[in-house]
């Protein structure tokens, strides 16, 4: 061989290796993209993951496990909620238990499994559903209790209104009015801690009056489930047991409250007797009104939907989200973030729920508004 072929050698063999390096590269098919990443495997059963907050680019997952769409109201909610969460880029998938606490929490699991990166819980029945939040934590998911406290259970996050505040607007209203006199009152599901705060609310207006003997209280019923025939049922109860002589009702909701004047009505005392709700819905403001109910209060749902949405986010990402008060759920003390009700009647009805649009002047006063 010449001498100046084994100076070339060197080069040749470069330029071949060059080339099995570029085949190799591109996959042998002419492709330039590398194959995507593999996902981390999952957790099996029983280990607990070191979930790690969603990257740039990969959309949040949020369960929105609901106990009930029934009322009003948390049909709002869950259509607020949904749109917040969109707009901020995350994605709800939203499931709905019936007030039934074996089927919300079977719904529950299944979010879990789903892969959620948040779990938003609205309990029906605020101690079964502590199970939901061991499981979602098992795996590294994080929960955000909406409106409703879970109680005895290691929460990340409570989003409400103040609803011990909802019960005293309330009393504050109507001893206003009835300062001296015979009360009913008409509690929520005892199983619900918002109802048990609204009624504690209540009587921490209600005792220094009861104990002056201003006010006796002749009749104090739940409702189991909020329902509305049950609530129905216990008022015509408090009538008959006193002979329908009662002065002012105090109910926990709106729903529970058209309940009440179904059976004043009955007994043609619509109207005659000072009647309380809360959660501002539609038929509770056209109650008031004709004037058979006295006041609601108003619970701006956008702005607690809005919140909880970007909480849940912030939560999802592991951000910290500046919760400033804490409330005890039987457990420990949750972080919470607590927003104000809102006493409406008669002459600021305007100016709250319809200035809010939460209900429009037509749907309120009907089509002759003016």
């Amino acid at each position: 061989m010449k001498a100046g072929a084994w100076r070339l050698l060197p080069f040749g063999l470069a330029l071949t290796a060059l080339f099995v390096y570029a085949l190799l590269a591109g996959g042998g098919s002419g492709g330039t993209s590398a194959p995507p990443d593999t996902p981390p495997a999952a957790p099996r059963q029983g280990e607990t993951s070191s979930r790690t907050a969603p990257g740039e680019g990969r959309t949040i997952k949020i369960g929105f496990s609901m106990g009930t769409l029934l009322e009003e109201r948390w049909q709002r909610d869950r259509e607020l909620f949904r749109a917040a969460a969109s707009d901020l880029g995350a994605e709800v998938t939203v499931m709905a238990a019936d007030n039934d606490e074996a089927q919300q929490i079977a719904q529950a699991e299944a979010l879990i499994d789903q892969g959620v990166d948040v779990l938003v819980i609205v309990p029906h029945d605020a101690e079964a559903t502590a199970a939901i939040v061991k499981k979602a934590h098992s795996v590294g998911i994080k929960v955000l209790s909406y409106d409703r406290l879970v109680k005895n259970a290691d929460i990340d996050l409570y989003v409400s209104f103040d609803n011990e505040k909802v019960g005293e607007l309330q009393a504050k209203a109507i001893t206003k009015l009835v300062p001296r006199g015979k009360y009913v009152y008409i509690g929520g599901a005892d199983t619900d801690n918002n109802a048990n705060l609204i009624k504690r609310g209540v009587f921490n207006v209600l005792q220094p009056m009861i104990d002056r003997g201003d006010v006796t209280v002749v009749y104090d019923q739940w409702t189991k489930d909020w329902s509305p025939a049950l609530a129905l049922a216990n008022m015509r109860s408090a009538l008959a047991a006193n002979r329908g002589r009662v002065d002012a009702v105090i109910a926990a909701n709106d729903s529970t409250a058209g309940s009440v004047i179904q059976a004043l009505g009955e007994s043609g005392l619509a109207g005659r007797i000072p009647v309380a709700g809360q959660d501002a819905d539609l038929e509770a403001a056209r109650r008031i009104v004709a004037g058979t109910q006295t006041m609601t209060v108003y619970k701006p749902i956008r702005r607690l939907a809005e919140k909880a949405a970007e909480l849940a986010v912030q939560l999802a990402k592991g951000e910290k989200t500046g919760a400033d008060r804490h409330v005890n759920n039987g457990k420990t003390e949750v972080p919470s973030v607590l927003l104000e009700p809102i006493a409406v009647d008669r002459f600021n009805l305007d100016a709250t729920i319809i200035a809010d649009g939460f209900h429009t002047r037509e749907e309120v006063y009907g089509p002759a508004a003016p």
